[in-house]
């Protein structure tokens, strides 16, 4: 079961307002998904994630298929179970993971050859055995397996990459056995518009119930991405959603969803925090500094955060040059809490038709703020 309604739109590319029907919830889009690559969104519990307003998680096959195994996941239950979840989950093929493993793999028509970052072992996969594996965990939202470039990349190399996504998206497609979960291929191309627009195309007149938009911030300027972002998205269909992964920053956020993008991940706000970086509605803030030893205000006095509503800034400081764990897990729910809160914002904004507004002042706030006092 998955259903895509599509509330309120200001063109192909510009902000919009949606709705996906799924069998384990409802998600209101624009959204971001916290990544939990490997069933887990690091130092929270998902009854953490229900309360800061989390609709729908993502994983990653790649490491799921490597460490425990999917036929571990599936004879517990499902991953739903075995993580003990029971909202959404959409699931990375693991493409971008076998890219950055470049001298450990081999590509081919067929698929690919990789030796595990793990223990070494070889391993072989295919367009028709990422689904496989994506449907035997009962996942709401798989990927296709897709070849991502690097940046920059020889413009032959681009084509090639670009060219094998689309036929091994047509194979995904056909291997699928379990109608109730959606499929979205990725599109490809690098830094190509037309070859972006072109593969966009090719990929809408397969039919797919979503669009994935890979292979961007791999080191390309930020204009750059944003400009193949909308190049793709003024290509794509207006009544099926539109995935940006692995993107971004709160501003990445922001710039995409005015050009139509609906769905989000990124590991930033887990990952800064775990190396002591807060975001806040004025920037970023680095809470070992030494500023804040004894400054008894919260990390952001406009968030409803636990965090922001019984820690100083202060305390964090001390539980994270102490390295407590604790410091980890509170700084974590605080960053989760400002990207979900951030989509709340741009929804509402969207919905109340002020969203050019919304845009100005979040960025006059970022720039005013610098780095929200270190």
């Amino acid at each position: 079961m998955f259903a895509f309604h599509l509330k309120k739109s200001a063109g192909p590319t510009g902000p919009r307002l949606g709705e996906i029907t799924t069998a384990r919830g409802v998600i209101q889009t624009p959204v971001f998904m916290p990544v939990g690559t490997y069933a887990t969104v690091k130092t929270l519990t998902p009854e953490d994630l229900k309360e800061i307003g989390a609709a729908i998680i993502l994983s990653n096959i790649y490491h799921l298929y490597l460490r425990p195994g999917v036929s571990t996941i599936q004879a517990l239950g499902g991953l739903h179970r075995f993580m003990h979840w029971d909202g959404p989950i959409l699931t990375d093929s693991g493409g971008y993971q076998i890219f950055s493993l470049a001298p450990f793999r081999t590509i081919t028509d067929e698929g690919v050859t990789f030796r595990s970052h793990l223990d070494g072992s070889t391993h072989f996969l295919t367009p028709e055995t990422v689904v496989a594996l994506q449907e035997a965990l009962g996942v709401d939202i798989m990927i296709c397996l897709d070849e991502c470039p690097g940046y920059p990349a020889p413009e032959a190399e681009v084509r090639q990459a670009a060219a094998l996504t689309l036929n091994w998206a047509a194979r995904s497609q056909a291997a699928r056995q379990r109608p109730q979960a959606a499929l979205f291929p990725v599109v490809q191309g690098g830094m190509i518009p037309e070859l972006r627009r072109e593969q966009a195309q090719a990929l809408a007149a397969l039919d797919f119930q979503g669009y994935a938009i890979g292979g961007l911030s791999v080191g390309e300027p930020k204009e750059l991405m944003l400009d193949m972002v909308e190049t793709a998205a003024m290509a794509l269909p207006e009544d099926k959603p539109r995935y940006l992964m692995g993107v971004g920053t709160p501003e990445d956020l922001v710039e995409a969803v005015a050009r139509g993008v609906d769905l989000f991940d990124c590991v930033l706000p887990t990952r800064n925090a775990r190396n002591g970086m807060a975001f806040t509605a004025n920037g970023r803030l680095v809470i070992k500094n030494a500023r804040h030893a004894a400054d008894p205000r919260p990390l952001d006095p406009a968030c409803g955060c636990y965090t922001c509503r019984h820690y100083s800034r202060a305390y964090l400081r001390h539980l994270y040059v102490a390295r407590e764990i604790l410091a980890y897990r509170l700084l974590t729910l605080h960053n989760l809490y400002y990207y979900l809160s951030l989509m709340i914002s741009m929804r509402q904004a969207v919905a109340e038709d002020r969203f050019a507004a919304f845009r100005r002042e979040f960025h006059q706030n970022r720039s005013e703020g610098g780095s929200a006092g270190g």
